[in-house]
């Protein structure tokens, strides 16, 4: 049977029981290589003839299993998982980036991939051109002949303003250029293939996972950005790969399907640097998407009431949280957050550096982590950690000041996580 809803995707997409066994649970697949059935069998997989696996660095049928289920959750065509989110992000923009090309990129970012893009991609001659998503049209005034992607955040970390897909998407599809999607902060209330974005990324550490135990991330290919009809702004894609026998990818994989995009990123990309996830990762990740749609209600609904408490608190100057915005920001939220407006919160202490400190030095029940999406309510000052990383103009543009503290709201009574903010609030 086929579903468009997700509590059912999540525990019976792409999987149905194992092949082998008719086990109901995905197995782990704990093996590094798999016997060809013979020299045919194997030039044929390696011709890309036939899909199957070769070596789990490349593909395994956990592997699989995970990335079959998100695929059917994000409505796209394939996915692939690899080792971390910061991995995802590198792939998704190496995949057709190299050097002397630039992307475009909102400012509303996670302060390691803002490290990621402005320093460790100009390292490899990539250029990462910031702009400030509140003004859609300023993606396409940065973007010229080797602009190959625009790329944002759905509910950016720390800023948590919804960023304008549908409107950057159509921009970018009018000239030419994909845009991918960080979606970690909003999986299942977003989907943003849904409204025009290619290719959307997670770090499945967070939210997919939900229990802090394993590092992972996923990329999926939408197949919905025609590659070929932009061939001159995508040679890694559209000219012949001499890592690969001169294969052109968007002409080698057209039995397969549109899936040009993730399928060199598999046997080029993670073939040849290596961010492999691991099967009981893999495993442990699926177990945590199948209570998904379940949990990110409990975040929503919780991260709701934080915000709406912290609103009227006398020592906090701001609270950030699209339940609590207004103006345009609230609009973009309605228009792209279904069924909740994130687990993600943000609040500014009136007391700054200082405060900041002593709230999260004064907290029981919250852990002091750098982590979102667990199940627990999570806690973290950025000026002391991740934005302490960053230039002084670096900080400004991300928005976050020295009293600002990020809340990962989890799934604990409602009661006790604001008996525990309280308790912190009275010694900051």
């Amino acid at each position: 049977m086929t579903s468009l809803h997700p509590e059912t995707i999540a525990l019976h997409g792409g999987f149905r029981k194992d092949p082998a066994t008719n086990s109901v649970a995905v197995p782990i697949y704990q093996t590094a290589s798999y016997q060809f059935d013979g020299a045919q069998h194997a030039a044929d997989l390696f011709a890309l003839k036939e899909l199957g696996n070769i070596y789990t660095r490349l593909m395994n049928p956990t592997h699989d299993a995970l990335e079959q289920r998100i695929t059917a959750l994000e409505g796209g065509v394939a996915a692939l998982a690899v080792a971390s989110g910061q991995a995802a992000s590198t792939y998704a923009i190496l995949n057709i980036c190299q050097a002397g090309d630039n992307f475009v990129t909102s400012t509303d970012l996670y302060g390691g991939t803002w490290n990621l893009f402005s320093h460790t991609m100009k390292q490899m001659g990539i250029e990462a051109r910031f702009v400030d998503p509140a003004d859609p049209e300023a993606f396409a005034r940065a973007t010229d002949a080797k602009t190959r992607a625009w790329y944002a955040e759905t509910l950016p970390n720390p800023k948590l303003q919804v960023f304008p897909i549908a409107e950057v998407a159509a921009l970018g599809r009018k000239i030419g250029v994909p845009l991918i999607v960080d979606n970690t902060a909003a999986p299942i209330i977003c989907r943003p293939l849904d409204h025009g974005a290619a290719v959307v990324m997670y770090s499945t550490t967070k939210y997919i996972g939900g229990h802090g135990t394993s590092i992972g991330g996923i990329v999926v290919d939408g197949g919905n950005f025609d590659w070929a009809a932009h061939a001159e702004r995508f040679p890694l894609l559209t000219q012949p790969d001499p890592s690969y026998h001169g294969a052109v990818w968007t002409e080698a994989v057209k039995p397969l399907g549109p899936i040009a995009y993730i399928l060199k990123m598999r046997v080029t990309l993670l073939r040849d640097t290596g961010a492999a996830t691991t099967p009981f990762n893999a495993f442990l990740h699926i177990q945590g998407l199948e209570t998904l749609p379940l949990r990110i209600r409990a975040h929503c609904e919780n991260a709701a009431k934080v915000a709406a408490y912290l609103f009227t608190h006398p020592k906090v100057a701001r609270v950030i949280h699209p339940s609590v915005q207004t103006g345009a920001a609230r609009a973009r939220a309605e228009k792209y957050l279904k069924g909740g407006m994130g687990g993600l919160l943000g609040f500014e202490l009136k007391g700054g550096l200082a405060a900041g400190r002593a709230f999260i030095d004064a907290l029981e029940l919250f852990y002091h982590v750098a982590n979102i999406g667990d199940a627990r309510s999570l806690a973290i000052h950025p000026a002391s950690t991740t934005h302490a990383q960053l230039t002084a103009e670096e900080q400004l543009a991300t928005g976050v000041s020295e009293g600002y503290v990020r809340l990962s709201i989890g799934i604990e009574h409602i009661d006790d996580i604001l008996a525990d903010l309280e308790q912190a609030l009275e010694k900051a």
